[in-house]
């Protein structure tokens, strides 16, 4: 792969992703053909701060969980109404990072 095709991808993503994982991220996608680019472009992301915004206007229906395809957890918060409001509360703390690691987990699926 183009070297200033990865630069852009990783400049224009950076925020969607932990910065421990942008270093492998660049090796992986040095590597990857063309085919799997397309592929890889058409993944389904999320923003970590829309994630947040909606974990705060909808984090104890868990709306936020089952944005990055957490059903089980967003099904948990559904039914307990996040947790009585003490799980919704520590999830505003970790929603982010938990964003991060699930689109990770995508990005890593065409690598």
């Amino acid at each position: 792969m183009d070297i200033n095709k990865v630069d852009m991808y990783l400049m224009a993503n950076a925020k969607y992703f932990k910065p421990q994982h942008l270093t492998y991220l660049r090796e992986r996608l040095l590597a990857l053909d063309d085919s799997r680019w397309i592929m890889l472009n058409t993944a389904d992301i999320h923003d970590p701060g829309n994630v947040m915004l909606v974990s705060i206007f909808g984090g104890k229906l868990g709306i936020d969980r089952f944005m990055i395809g957490d059903t089980g957890l967003g099904i948990g918060k559904l039914l307990t109404f996040g947790g009585c409001g003490i799980w919704w509360l520590v999830d505003l703390f970790l929603i982010k990072d938990a964003t991060r690691e699930k689109n990770m987990e995508k990005v890593q699926r065409f690598l």
